[in-house]
């Protein structure tokens, strides 16, 4: 199992005790209350229009290969 220097304690003999997750004390949580929306630049918009316009079309080929397959174009 992976631990972080997080989960890691330093004992007196110089030695790293792993503290087990579920034994460790609860993490703090995000206060996301007041949080806006998140800023993104032109590319990272762009990259977003072209996945939401690869979803579409990717639905709509299968849509229409279904059709196909139940016979509905002739």
């Amino acid at each position: 199992m992976a631990t972080t220097m997080h989960n890691m304690e330093r004992d007196r003999d110089d030695r790293f005790v792993v503290i087990h997750p579920l034994d460790d004390l609860p993490e703090t949580k995000v206060d996301i209350e007041g949080l806006g929306p998140m800023p993104m630049t032109a590319g990272v918009r762009m990259a977003l229009f072209s996945l939401r316009a690869y979803l579409v079309l990717m639905t709509v080929l299968v849509l229409y290969h279904v059709l196909d397959l139940a016979k509905v174009f002739g």
